[in-house]
């Protein structure tokens, strides 16, 4: 970095309409230092609080010019480091970005800002009978889900980030503004930097809009809660379910020892057994249809309890149950910080390498929640620490690395959703040795500087100037 943080803190100050919203104060730099992960944080030496395009454009050309770290921030949700900025500079905090710019129900899409969180946006979508589908549980930020590729409960119907973003308005390192795709449904027009975007962690620019997909509130919703005597049932279940043609909506794993912690934090009295939580939405008859084909093939493996749920309030009730799965196991342990991590196979190799998955747990002797998206193959595991204890560490880092090679041994891959941030470099290496020279060149090419996000996504990158 060519500039001093006193001179940088002046400069950034004198391009904003207000001053007081460049700041290099402990608090401030503390709040933008982490992320919910457990990688060490690390301060900004100035946090900027961008609330339009022109700003952020301002500030990134200035950042340019001096070499100068920027990692965008928004709501700090993210699980594998993505928002730490490791090499000091400016966090860039685009939580005031958080307008809703047009809602086109005619068209069903929707026009905003990145830093509108997910659940303002369905309570304003929500009022013309329209929802937006990606739900990773936490109320994240529109921009940091498009950014990391977020994915969560609904994607076996409605799919991921990037199948629901329809173009981008997003700042090079340079200051430049580029928009990409159109309002249009689908389009073959050269090369698809918006899906190139969506899932960029904040490597290759800042996005300072984006337009979405809106799909219609279903006519009927069931939700079920079905517990099995294994682990094993539970997943060759769900794995059938897909199988078959069913078009659930959610199809989610919670293994026995998170229904003990989920029992003891909400004070349900749910059978402490594996599980299957399951929603089918859609008309009456395809809902009807979806459910006895799940009831079907649950009673195929043994299903011991079968809860269903048509009421809106117990539906929700039985939903955050399931969302509230991070909360509950780190209330069952006090004292420990979590360390998630998350692979992805083919749907019908789940059972196995989630059977992998607890065998090595108990084998080093870790505490351990595993949850996962069972409709489309994505577990994670959630891996209760001792930040002092060396070994313990070490073991998680053990287990981690053995579910990263169980999953591409069976064709998986090394995150579904999480993303690469710092903690999956390595991962990421391991599973395409024969693109990283590619991502780095397209690296090169958006940011020839290295002042986005350095540190993060490409092995042995650009460090950002310092």
């Amino acid at each position: 970095m060519s500039v001093s943080p006193a001179d940088l803190h002046d400069a950034v100050a004198a391009v904003l309409d207000d001053p007081g919203r460049v700041t290099a104060g402990d608090s401030e730099r503390d709040l933008h230092s982490s992320d919910l992960s457990f990688h060490p944080p690390h301060r900004p030496d100035l946090v900027v609080y961008a609330v339009t395009t022109e700003e952020v454009s301002l500030v990134l050309a200035l950042a340019h010019e001096h070499g100068v770290p920027v990692t965008p921030f928004a709501a700090g949700s993210s699980l594998e480091g993505h928002v730490i900025p490791v090499h000091g500079g400016i966090s860039l905090d685009l939580t005031r970005m958080n307008r809703i710019v047009a809602i086109r129900p005619d068209d069903l899409t929707v026009v905003v800002q990145p830093g509108v969180t997910r659940m303002e946006l369905n309570r304003a979508v929500g009022t013309h009978g329209l929802f937006f589908p990606v739900d990773p549980g936490a109320d994240a930020s529109i921009g940091g889900m498009a950014a990391t590729n977020a994915a969560g409960t609904t994607t076996p119907r409605y799919g991921k980030m990037r199948a629901n973003v329809l173009a981008l308005e997003v700042v090079l390192a340079g200051g430049r503004v580029i928009r990409t795709g159109s309002r249009a449904a689908k389009t073959s027009a050269g090369y698809d930097l918006t899906g190139l975007l969506v899932g960029s962690e904040g490597t290759l620019g800042v996005i300072t809009e984006l337009t979405l997909r809106l799909h219609g509130i279903p006519d009927a919703a069931v939700a079920l809660r079905i517990s099995f005597p294994t682990l094993e049932a539970a997943c060759r279940t769900a794995s059938t379910v897909v199988a078959m043609g069913a078009t659930v909506t959610r199809l989610e794993l919670v293994d026995a020892p998170t229904i003990a912690a989920v029992n003891a934090y909400k004070g349900t009295a749910f059978p402490e057994s594996p599980c299957l939580f399951v929603e089918a939405a859609g008309s009456e008859g395809s809902v009807e249809a979806d459910v006895a084909l799940v009831r079907t093939i649950a009673d195929a493996e043994g299903a011991i309890e079968l809860d269903l749920e048509r009421d809106p309030t117990r539906r929700t009730r039985l939903w955050e149950a399931r969302h509230d799965v991070a909360y509950a196991v780190q209330h069952a342990s006090p004292g420990r910080k979590q360390k998630y991590t998350d692979v992805c196979v083919p749907v019908s190799e789940l059972a196995p390498a989630v059977a992998v998955a607890r065998a090595g747990v108990e084998q080093l002797g870790l505490i351990a929640s595993i949850v996962g998206h069972a409709g489309d193959g994505n577990f994670h595991v959630g891996i209760a620490v001792d930040p002092d204890d060396a070994v313990e560490i070490a073991a998680a880092e053990e287990l981690g690395r053995r579910l990263v090679d169980d999953a591409l041994a069976r064709g998986g891959t090394c995150t579904g959703e999480h993303g690469i941030g710092l903690g999956k470099l390595d991962a990421l290496a391991l599973e395409h040795p024969d693109l990283v020279p590619l991502y780095r060149g397209i690296k090169r090419v958006f940011d020839p500087r290295g002042i986005m996000n350095p540190g993060k996504v490409v092995p042995g990158g650009l460090e950002g100037g310092r």
